[in-house]
């Protein structure tokens, strides 16, 4: 039976975490499975292993969990000071106690999250759902927050009449005339800001390059009406925070004055207008070689320790064969060459793919008097942008500050985050109903995700195949704009499209809203098949537990990935960036068996 009280759920936390204490430091794991639920989970996060892996039930998880516990030195299992005190709640459908932990290894300070739940064999006792380990600092290398450093770096710049001052200093640092980064990031969105932030806030001299003019132009140069569709709440970057009072949906403009503001305050070394043009790898100094063009032309080589590629989950644009469009002699663009529909006034449009910018796109030209009409090529999931599209990140709104929050997050194993999912998806489906009933009536093909999972796991998965409606839906629906099935299409002619049932439909312009390609593409574009070969594919689960190949140690030395949402890439950048420091002192080991 579960606590009704916080200061029982205290005691019931500080009482497991002693036995639990006692255990580990056993010469056998033997005590160990009185501590833990048949079914539970172990997901360790840096802490034991240094890799990011899930281990599933008592037979499987408490071996490894008992031998590396032993091998990196894990003593004094307490509850977390300063963190939200341990409470009942549900997660995954099951009421358990949430606790956040701390503890320490040779090499670290940890923290994590312990979820206690009752034991059918004994009402009376808890035992362990779930387990999250979690590497927070490594010691002696914490990073720059400390008084001591501030204090260090201020007398640097002292009022010196004679030396060069502050913008001095950083001009001839972004420059990298007389020393090489130790990181090269590729990409300056939201994934390759973070990790800048998070290794800069460790002492890592970190180099971003992004081929934009600015800093933020992956967003600014995006179509005119693009406003992100989930809430600033859950989208901060690390270390910095929106201010108070800013839009719930931020428009993409001013997100993207604020990228720029973000590099500049946290004194990130960026080049802009800067082409990655790739890398080789020199095995025995091991350094890359990597090749920029600069805007100016000039060619400049530079020799990281570390290339982190942070171009998102996807960065090529993926142009599929479309039959007989060769024959059509209108305009062709891919969604990412979509600026606005304002061209498009009184003319006719077909909008190729129904994903989220599909949509977007299609909704613009409509509101800029464009006759538009969108191309289904499979089925697709729908979701109101509110509620139901906000469902998943509750959490947020529960009461803990957003770190606290993140590490929950951080604690969720694979199967929980399936069924979490699942849950979230049934409830979005029966809000949004009458919604998805009209649009199944319009002869819109819907789908919920692999095992009714949602969107979600289609981003996890393939980054794509749902849309969030803000009313193109209803456009749909209401006729506004039109709805074609791509096997309604007979063949392209040279002014639109020729249907099956023998209407001719014209088109002046065809967008092709068909996503991109996956980032193994641009490895191998850049990196060379042998690397891409080694590396293999990136995003998705491949039947694992943890995304391939992201914000953890890849087949290739020195090669590193981090892509995804704002809130996986605040999440993540700190335990990426804590590997990279822990390679770059000599801590970090190779993989090893429990």
């Amino acid at each position: 039976m579960l606590p009704t009280s916080e200061s029982a759920a205290a005691t019931a936390v500080d009482q497991w975490l002693a036995a639990f204490d006692k255990a580990l430091a056993q010469p056998r794991s033997s005590d160990l499975p009185a501590l833990f639920h048949e079914e539970c989970h172990w997901r360790d996060v840096l802490a034991l292993t240094w890799t990011i892996e899930t281990w599933n039930g008592r037979e499987n998880a408490l071996a490894p969990l008992h031998s590396f516990a032993h091998k990196s030195g894990a003593v004094s299992f307490a509850r977390a000071s300063g963190r939200t005190s341990p409470r009942v709640v549900s997660r995954a459908g099951r009421q358990c106690i949430e606790a956040f932990i701390s503890f320490e290894t040779d090499i670290g300070c940890c923290n994590g999250i312990l979820r206690l739940t009752p034991d059918v064999a004994d009402p009376s006792g808890l035992r362990a759902w779930t387990l999250m380990t979690g590497l927070d600092q490594i010691k002696g290398h914490e990073d720059k927050s400390s008084r001591a450093q501030a204090h260090a770096q201020a007398k640097v710049f002292s009022r010196d009449f004679r030396g060069p001052n502050w913008l001095e200093h950083r001009l001839a640092a972004q420059r990298y005339d007389d020393r090489e980064p130790t990181v090269l990031v590729v990409g300056a969105g939201q994934a390759g800001l973070s990790i800048a932030a998070q290794l800069n806030h460790l002492g890592i001299d970190t180099l971003v390059v992004d081929k934009s003019r600015r800093v933020g132009d992956n967003w600014r140069k995006r179509y005119h009406a693009l406003v992100l569709h989930n809430q600033a709440k859950v989208n901060h970057l690390p270390l910095i925070p929106f201010p108070p009072g800013w839009p719930t949906y931020i428009p993409k403009d001013k997100l993207a004055n604020w990228f720029e503001a973000y590099a500049e305050s946290l004194e990130l070394n960026v080049w802009t207008a800067s082409d990655f043009q790739g890398a080789t790898w020199d095995e025995q100094a091991q350094r890359w070689t990597a090749r920029i063009q600069r805007a100016d032309g000039e060619m400049r080589d530079i020799r990281p320790a570390h290339i982190v590629m942070a171009t998102g989950a996807s960065d090529i644009p993926n142009i599929p064969h479309v039959p007989t469009l060769e024959t059509y002699q209108g305009t062709v663009l891919h969604s990412s060459q979509f600026k606005d529909g304002d061209a498009w006034a009184g003319k006719a449009a077909l909008v190729i793919g129904t994903g989220t910018s599909g949509h977007d796109i299609a909704q613009d030209l409509h509101a800029a008097g464009a006759k538009v009409s969108i191309v289904q090529r499979s089925s697709t999931m729908v979701v109101n942008i509110e509620p139901s599209a906000q469902l998943p990140y509750r959490l947020y709104e529960e009461g803990p500050p957003l770190a606290d929050c993140d590490l929950i997050t951080v604690g969720v194993p694979y199967p929980l985050l399936k069924i979490s999912y699942q849950m979230v998806t049934r409830e979005g489906r029966e809000i949004d109903a009458p919604l998805l009933n009209a649009l199944g009536k319009r002869g819109f093909r819907l789908d919920y995700g692999e095992d009714d999972t949602g969107w979600q796991y289609k981003y996890l998965t393939r980054g794509g195949g749902y849309y969030f409606n803000v009313g193109c839906s209803e456009l749909i629906v209401d006729g506004e704009v039109g709805l074609l099935q791509a096997g309604d299409i007979e063949t392209f002619v040279a002014d639109g499209v020729q249907l099956k049932d023998g209407a001719k439909q014209p088109a002046d312009l065809v967008v092709l809203a068909t996503g991109y390609k996956g980032q193994e593409a641009l490895v191998r574009k850049l990196l060379g098949d042998g690397i891409a070969d080694r590396v293999g594919p990136i995003w998705g689960f491949g039947g694992g537990q943890e995304l391939r190949n992201m914000f953890q140690r890849t087949a290739q030395p020195g090669l590193w990935f981090i892509a995804g949402s704002f809130a996986q890439c605040r999440i993540y950048s700190k335990y990426l960036a804590l590997q990279i420091k822990a390679s770059a002192a000599g801590l970090l080991p190779g993989k090893t068996q429990a």
